[in-house]
Formats: structure tokens, C-alpha cells, sequence
């Protein structure tokens, strides 16, 4: 069976997340219907990461085997056909090794997390990005955000509900930028606890409105406890970019 990578990108606020659920919208559940549509196969598709309701996918990568040999440009164009109206889109496809898995082959997987610092509403960017009205401190953010850098238990920003087997992650990088009204926080590893990115923002952002020093944010990792971890930001500002192979 010819096995299909596909790199999709999609607006997360209609979904429940990516993962397929039964009466709800998501992602997975919406290309495997056109899949269907497109060549009459029920098929399971498998990602490289699970996103969460209204998280957005900039690069997200999926694999998928199929009983019919299909050209890669034409597969493209019929998902993206049958994907309509949804805000789902498929950038790339292309016929790959049988042996090509986009959870299990990838090396680390990158996420972006936007925030517009600026008083004035959000117009253009309203469910793309997270409003904080009060003047951040990018570089006290970033000089903090280099404490969770490496290898750390990160119970204090892993959600209750996570099914991972350990709370141990190795975080290979975690910046902070701005430009003009934007605050851009980018960050790698190999994978991600459930909620990790989100959590670690919020704790940024208690660092860049005065809430935190570095040393309460280290003190919150250290502690290992989720009760220490500040409000988790929201989903809509969150974007899977891309993966690593």
C-alpha cells in the first residue's frame, strides 16, 4: 500500500482539537472524510502531533496508506477540493517510505505562541493572537524563559489530565521576541507534555507584566507541583510550525 506524508495547515477555532472525536469537528476527522470522498477509502491518518481545541497548525505533518496509487499533486488537490468549507489546507503531499512515521519518525517538533501587546483591540489578529493589554518586558521574559531550557521535570507545567509516562522533557529552545506590538514566543523539543507550551507562556507572561522574577519562575519549576504553574494562556495564539525529520 502506497503510504502519503502530508504537511497541513488549518485554523484550529472551529475544531475540537486535532484528534478525531465522535460528533465533534476536528482535523483529523475532517481529512479523513474527504479522504474518503476523494477515493471511497476509511482510512486513519497519524500526525506528529495532537493540537488542542483552537490551536492552530502552520506546518502540522501526517501520514496516511492507501489502497489506491495515487499521483501526489492529484491526492493534493482532491483533499483540498473535498476539505471545503473547512479552514483546512493541504500544503505538500508526497508518496513516502512504507517505513515513514510522523509521530514516531520525527526529531522535534517547533510551536510558535503570538501575543499583540498594545492597548487597543484586536481587529485583524481577534482569534489569532492573545491581547494582553499591559506593557510586557520581553527581555526579562526571555532571560527567564532560558531556566526551562534542557532537561527538567515539568510536572508544575504539564496538565493534570497528561497521558504521558514521565513529566521529564528536554527543551532544546525557548525564545522571546518582539517586533513592534508583537511578542513572539518559539520553542523546540522533541515532544511536548499535554499543555506544556501554553503553560510555560503564562508563566512568561506573569515574568513580563511584574507578577514574576526569574527566580519565582524557577521556583515554580522546581517545585514540581501543577498548583505553582499561573494561568495557562489560551489556545488561540498557539501555532504548530513545523517538524524535523
Amino acid at each position: 500500500m502506497p503510504r502519503y506524508k502530508l504537511i497541513i495547515e488549518y485554523d484550529g477555532i472551529p475544531f475540537c482539537g486535532w484528534q478525531r472525536q465522535d460528533q465533534q469537528p476536528t482535523v483529523q476527522g475532517a481529512i479523513e472524510e474527504a479522504l474518503f470522498k476523494a477515493g471511497g477509502e476509511r482510512v486513519t491518518i497519524g500526525a506528529a502531533g495532537r493540537t488542542d481545541t483552537g490551536v492552530h497548525g502552520l506546518g502540522q505533518v501526517a501520514h496516511v496508506s492507501l489502497k489506491k496509487n495515487w499521483p501526489s499533486l492529484k491526492l493534493r488537490e482532491a483533499l483540498n477540493y473535498h476539505l471545503k468549507p473547512w479552514p483546512v489546507a493541504i500544503l505538500q503531499c508526497e508518496m513516502i517510505g512504507p517505513y515513514f512515521d510522523a509521530r514516531f519518525s520525527a526529531k522535534s517538533r517547533h510551536y510558535r505562541y503570538l501575543i499583540i501587546n498594545r492597548r487597543a483591540p484586536l481587529a485583524l489578529q481577534r482569534n489569532r493572537a492573545w491581547h494582553v493589554r499591559q506593557r510586557l518586558d520581553e527581555s526579562a521574559m526571555h532571560e527567564a524563559a532560558q531556566y526551562l531550557v534542557g532537561k527538567h521535570d515539568f510536572t508544575t507545567f504539564r496538565n493534570v489530565a497528561c497521558q504521558a509516562k514521565s513529566p521529564v522533557k528536554t527543551l532544546d529552545r525557548l525564545t522571546v521576541e518582539r517586533q513592534s506590538d508583537e511578542i513572539i514566543i518559539s520553542t523546540s523539543a522533541t515532544s511536548f507534555l499535554h499543555n506544556q507550551v501554553r503553560s510555560m507562556v503564562g508563566a512568561l507572561v506573569y515574568v513580563g507584566d511584574g507578577h514574576w522574577t526569574s527566580a519565582d519562575l524557577k521556583a515554580a519549576l522546581d517545585a514540581k507541583n501543577r498548583q505553582n504553574c499561573p494561568p495557562v494562556a489560551p489556545p488561540y495564539g498557539l501555532y504548530f510550525q513545523r517538524v524535523s525529520y
